[in-house]
């Protein structure tokens, strides 16, 4: 690993596609501080069409808010003097849509779907994945990739030392397409080989002349391995060079950083898998926003990301309804609604995508809806981070885990921290609506922690984390994770009404709680930031704490701003069959954990 470079002040900015956001990181008595923040319009598209005026405008906020001189006319002050300058400027950016990608495989389910996974770990949006076995014939590929525009294509396919014909013939589709990139009209098309090596020479006869091609390691070498680092690497190199380079402004941009500007998404990845590996823990992230919900898991260091590109909160409000159905989003929502007027406020919102809601009934059926775009955009997470296919026994991904039925990586026993940003989660009126809405989206299992980034400085946190990795984790714990609590929730299904467990809670201040649960209970005790409690649990048989059917648990659980969450409403939650009893049951789960004003 890279020595850590020596910062006592950072600004880093995050261009998003609406909003730029700068942040001040300082070193206060020896540790490391996000202390200002300030936020601009993003000025890639027109009238500006120059990224830098955001920059500079999100940067003067912070230098008023902090009395700190950091720009002199367009020039960022370095290193810092005093109270004058910085000692490093950074970016990242999912300005003008972000890096979109088109990813080839030979076969969908097994090489397709190994540079899919590629794609989206670098930061990508992966707008299709085209294959041999995909089921459609040569022209309407071609015509795919025409009409798509990619700012980037990923091809790989065939194992090294197999059939090259496959392969030769996905790469003639592309240099038939001869597809022009979004940004640089009189530039080449990024295109990265990281297939079966029989195939190099073909590839470069027939792409060599048309894009610009660049070269890498197989990242299917064998059915048994995965080897997807060596093309991630070229796509964030390829991403800077000539994606980030063509866009408007971004050339000067570059020039002022300190470090790579790096995709948002990478970035927010790369800060989860720094958290996992230095505290040796399974974290799920997720960021929910107007029109995309990115889903981010490291599990046992192996990181996987999924980008749901139409599952958000405005944009792709009416398709959460499409995916979800009525009903889904109906059993949420703790009040009768006429159908009608349910569909009419969704499309309302679509129509209205900045609007806030005003009343309380609106915030409801908001964060019912939440509800089902953040559980939807998990399962197809997890159908997504699976271990290899196409191989008869090894699967060297999951060796460690027990295998779910869908063969996932995700196992929610051994989940410990799950995170959660986005509008909708980060700025809920009240901290256990933000809770809530993970723990009955995600559903939990066992003993997992909650938190929120309290401003979404994530991303900001992954790129500093490339320089200096202490300060990245140090902000990280200390300003950006809001830590909700902890949510206990046996696996098994029952009977409404049976007992599930009995339980006993001792605090630190001597306090004890102790009770038993029934199918169908939600339970808060309050237990605040930095307290923890001592938990014994026993489930019922047919209940799985983690350590098997009707087994005793003894944990030791953290405290957060909402405390702990007992949840005996099954894995998944079991709903009432009828409207009026589902409304019962939603408002008294609502009052459990103190959701609403009453």
């Amino acid at each position: 690993m890279q020595q850590e470079r020596d910062l006592n002040v950072v600004i880093a900015t995050d261009c998003g596609s609406t909003t730029t956001k700068a942040i001040l990181i300082e070193k206060v008595d020896g540790t490391y501080r996000q202390t200002f923040r300030g936020e601009a319009p993003t000025t890639v598209e027109a009238p500006f069409e120059d990224v830098t005026r955001g920059v500079l405008n999100a940067i003067q906020e912070v230098e008023e808010l902090s009395g700190r001189k950091i720009l002199e006319g367009e020039r960022i002050i370095t290193p810092a003097e005093g109270n004058r300058g910085v000692d490093i400027y950074i970016s990242t950016s999912s300005a003008g849509g972000g890096l979109q990608m088109m990813v080839t495989g030979v076969v969908k389910s097994m090489t397709g779907e190994s540079a899919q996974r590629c794609a989206l770990g670098a930061g990508a949006i992966v707008m299709d994945v085209l294959a041999s076995n995909d089921g459609r014939l040569p022209h309407e590929k071609i015509e795919r990739i025409r009409q798509l525009r990619p700012d980037m294509v990923l091809q790989s396919g065939g194992t090294d030392g197999g059939t090259v014909s496959h392969v030769v013939e996905l790469a003639e589709f592309i240099a038939a397409a001869d597809p022009k990139p979004r940004f640089g009209t009189g530039f080449k098309l990024p295109v990265i080989y990281a297939g079966n090596k029989n195939a190099i020479d073909d590839i470069q006869r027939i792409l060599g002349e048309k894009t610009a091609l660049t070269i890498t390691e197989n990242i299917r070498p064998t059915l048994e391995k995965e080897n997807l680092m060596p093309a991630r690497h070229k796509i964030h190199d390829l991403f800077l060079e000539h994606v980030m380079a063509q866009a408007p402004g971004y050339r000067k941009l570059i020039s002022w950083c300190g470090a790579d500007i790096m995709p948002t998404p990478g970035a927010v990845g790369l800060i989860m898998q720094t958290i996992a590996r230095k505290q040796g823990i399974n974290v799920v992230g997720v960021d929910i926003g107007g029109a995309t919900t990115d889903v981010f898991s490291v599990f046992d260091e192996v990181f996987n990301r999924t980008v749901s590109a139409n599952l958000g909160m405005s944009y792709s409000i009416s398709n959460v309804l499409a995916e979800a159905g009525l009903e889904n989003i109906a059993r949420w929502i703790p009040f009768d609604i006429d159908e009608g007027d349910l569909r009419n406020r969704i499309k309302n919102k679509m129509i209205r995508p900045t609007t806030i809601p005003q009343l309380l009934d609106e915030l409801k059926l908001e964060q019912a809806i939440a509800r089902e775009a953040l559980r939807l955009a998990f399962i197809q997470h997890k159908q997504l981070a699976v271990g290899l296919k196409g191989i008869a026994k090894e699967r060297t991904l999951s060796d460690v885990f027990s295998q779910e039925r869908d063969g996932s990586l995700i196992n929610m026993m051994e989940l410990d921290l799950l995170v959660g940003s986005g509008g909708v989660l980060s700025h809920a009126p009240r901290r256990q609506q933000s809770m809530q809405m993970m723990i009955d989206a995600f559903q939990p299992e066992g003993v997992t922690r909650l938190a929120v980034d309290s401003i979404f400085m994530m991303p900001h946190l992954g790129v500093l984390s490339t320089v200096n990795e202490t300060a990245a984790t140090e902000v990280f714990e200390k300003d950006c994770m809001i830590y909700l609590g902890t949510c206990v929730a046996p696996r098994g299904k029952g009977k409404k009404g049976s007992q599930v467990l009995s339980f006993e809670m001792e605090f630190q201040n001597g306090r004890r709680e102790h009770g038993t649960m029934d199918v169908g209970d939600l339970r808060h005790f309050p237990l605040g930031l930095n307290e923890t409690a001592k938990l014994r649990a026993n489930p019922a048989k047919g209940w799985d704490l983690g350590y098997g059917s009707g087994k005793p648990v003894e944990a030791v659980i953290h405290g957060g701003v909402v405390g702990i969450v007992l949840d005996t409403r099954g894995r998944p939650i079991q709903f009432a069959a009828d409207r009026p009893a589902q409304i019962a049951d939603t408002v008294r789960w609502n009052k459990a954990t103190d959701q609403f004003p009453i």
